[in-house]
Parts: structure tokens; C-alpha cells; sequence
């Protein structure tokens, strides 16, 4: 198939999934065309089956704000037209969906069809998508297009409560590549971080207040007082100066390291012993998902779709939003106890093989299909 994947190519949990999705695709003999307007950050190497295009947008200044959204739509015509694609998955709604049916009425007027894949990632439907600004085009554009998946029951349900959707959405959950993401031994590496063997508690995320960064500092203040430990902070966003600042307050700068935006994150968790993941929702929780395949369990919230991922009592465990002495108990309760750590780790390992790349992709590819064919009838 030649497919057309639509996507921010920025560090964020859409971005990356559907980058990897191509990159897979693309291994699995697929021609896939990026359209974006930058190459995406884990699209690191040449590969026969992968283009690359630019949405260029011109700076006229009769613009108060760019037209992305019409410099998109633009490119997603020229790149169907000229390379003759099959299908268009566009991921996340805003503002993706709406120019990707924009694309597909042009197109029909030159007598080509192209089947519209929109897969929902979370705030694009949690967050922004409610807003009164976004909520009737969002709403249409789902409808609009021919297929709609969503990366976790909970987002799937979310999308109905709060959407006049009519479309069958396809639960398709996000996925990891395990041969990327497995434990390394990087044992120099985790001796020069606690030369005296501390426990390492670990944090990744995009900094951002639906991410409670705060609350990762309240819980770590509670297991250092218990256990010899240290955070790691990976990532960077507008909550990372209120983070440092709590971390003043407290007086835990010392055993709090902010280590920016990392490429190879999977050396650090790879080091780990415990991911926290206090946020107030989460669609699916990639980033929780990478430290399990990391032998790395989870403490975390009972939010959206992490029930879906954290087994409770078996790769970590849940506590409702903003209760950090609950987080706090059982993440102290499980570093204090080496063999139950132990025993978390393994099943962490076991349990994101689940969600394993070679396993999901599959399901894409046989979505993709029907999709095509459905569009033929």
C-alpha cells in the first residue's frame, strides 16, 4: 500500500506512534509518505519505503495567524495526486482531520477518492477537542472520515460521552518496539548516577499541567525520607520552572536531576527501579508503556486508559489523581521489598510484550485494507 500518515512531529506521544507506525510499515514493504511540517524527531534514518514533505507555509503579512490548516490541506492534494496513494491516516484530530476531508472533496472533484484514516490520541479529544471553539469541526471531521480508531477503550468511550459521533470507532492500542526498548546493561551508567546504590525513581513526560510534575516531586520527597533514592526529570515544558521551584521548596535538589528532552530514553529506564506517572488523564500512558518494556514498573494514576495498562497490584499500582500519599505508600512499600521489586519488574517486562509493535501492526495493516475496500464499493 502506499499510505499518507499525517502527524506532529514533535516529541509527543501522537507524533512519536505514528512515526514508528511508519517506520514499521515501511520495513514491512509499504511505501509511506510523512506529510508534516518538520521531519519528525524519531524519523532518524534513510529508508527506501519513506518520504519525507514539507508543508511550507509562507509568511504574508496580511496574517494575524498562519494558515497552517490550508497550507496542509494543500500539500495532502499535491502528495495524493503525484504519488498516487491509497489511503490518508492522519493522527490527531486538530487540526488534522478537518483539512484531511478539505483534501479528499478537491480531490473528488479531479476524480480521485482517498480514504481518510483520523486516529484520536487523547487531549485531542479530552482537552482541546471539547472546547466550544473546536467542537463542531471536530465533531464533523470525525464523522467525515471513512475510518476512526481510537488508542484505548477509555478514549474510545471518552470520544462517545462528549461527541455526537456516528462512526464505529476501532480500538487499535499503541504499541512499543520492543527490540528498541528492552533492558540495557548500562550498569557504569547507573553507578555514576547512585554511586551508593540509591534507589533511581524516573519521570518522562512533556511538562504540561495535565502531566501533575509537581505531584512526581511530592511523591519522591515521601520515598526519600524512606529510602535512600533519586529522580530523574526527562523532558522539558511550561511546568518545568514550577517543578524546579518545588524542588527549592522542599529542599530535594540534591537528589533531583531535570535531564532536558533525551533521544535515548530507553538507556535511562533501562537503569530505573520505579516510573511514576501522576497525571490527571492519560489516553493510553506510552511513556509508561516504555518503562515497562524496560522491566520498569509503574506507579500511577487510575485515569482514562491506564487501568488499561497498569495491572494494579501486578506491573505497579493505581491511586486516584492527586493522592501522592497513596502513590507515595505504595511505591516505598514496593522499594523496600527487593524480591516483590523483582517479581514487578518481570511481570512489567511480560506484560508489555502484550503491546509489542510486531503484534499491533497487524491490526493496522488489516484496518488499512478494509478501509480501502470499503471506499471502492
Amino acid at each position: 500500500m502506499k499510505i499518507g500518515i499525517v502527524c506532529y512531529p514533535t516529541f509527543g506521544g501522537s507524533g512519536v506512534v505514528a512515526t514508528e507506525l511508519g517506520k514499521a510499515l515501511a520495513e514491512n514493504g509499504h511505501q509511506i509518505h510523512f506529510i508534516t511540517y518538520n521531519q519528525p524527531v524519531r524519523l532518524e534514518h534513510f529508508h527506501s519505503n519513506i518520504s519525507y514533505h514539507e508543508v511550507s507555509i509562507a509568511d504574508y503579512p496580511l496574517f494575524e495567524y498562519v494558515p497552517y490548516e490550508t497550507a496542509l490541506t494543500s500539500k495532502m492534494v499535491d502528495v495524493v495526486k503525484f504519488e498516487q496513494l491509497d489511503i490518508l491516516h492522519v493522527h490527531y484530530a486538530i487540526p488534522h482531520a478537518s483539512a484531511a476531508y478539505m483534501a479528499k472533496l478537491i480531490l473528488k472533484q479531479q476524480g480521485i477518492n482517498i480514504p481518510i484514516v483520523t486516529t484520536l490520541h487523547g487531549t485531542d479529544i479530552t482537552l482541546v477537542g471539547k472546547n466550544p471553539n473546536y467542537l463542531p469541526v471536530v465533531t464533523f471531521a470525525m464523522n467525515m472520515s471513512d475510518g476512526l480508531t481510537a488508542v484505548s477503550n477509555s478514549l474510545r468511550m471518552d470520544t462517545y460521552a462528549n461527541f455526537d459521533v456516528q462512526k464505529e470507532i476501532e480500538v487499535i492500542h499503541n504499541f512499543i518496539d520492543l527490540k528498541r526498548f528492552s533492558k540495557k546493561h548500562k550498569d557504569h551508567f547507573k553507578r555514576a548516577i547512585v554511586p551508593n546504590n540509591e534507589k533511581l525513581v524516573v519521570h518522562t513526560s512533556n511538562f504540561r499541567k495535565v502531566k501533575r510534575v509537581q505531584d512526581v516531586i511530592y511523591v519522591f520527597d515521601q520515598i526519600r525520607k524512606a529510602i535512600p533514592s533519586k529522580l530523574l526529570l526527562i523532558g522539558d515544558g511550561p511546568e518545568r520552572t514550577n517543578a524546579e521551584q518545588l524542588c527549592r521548596d522542599l529542599d530535594v535538589c540534591a537528589e533531583v536531576r531535570f535531564l532536558g528532552k533525551q533521544e535515548a530514553i530507553e538507556e535511562i529506564l533501562s537503569v530505573s527501579d520505579l516510573f511514576i506517572m501522576p497525571s490527571e488523564t492519560e489516553s493510553f500512558g506510552l511513556a509508561a508503556l516504555e518503562a515497562m518494556a524496560c522491566q520498569v514498573p509503574v506507579i500511577s494514576t487510575n485515569s482514562g486508559g491506564m487501568p488499561e495498562l497498569n495491572v494494579h497490584g501486578y506491573t505497579g499500582f493505581l491511586s486516584n489523581v492527586g493522592d501522592v500519599d497513596d502513590m507515595a505508600s505504595h511505591a516505598i512499600n514496593l522499594l523496600k521489598d527487593e524480591n516483590k521489586l523483582a517479581t514487578f519488574k518481570q511481570n512489567a517486562l511480560a506484560h508489555a510484550r502484550l503491546f509489542d509493535l510486531q503484534t499491533i501492526l497487524p491490526f493496522y495493516e488489516k484496518y488499512y485494507q478494509k478501509i480501502i475496500d470499503q471506499s471502492k464499493l
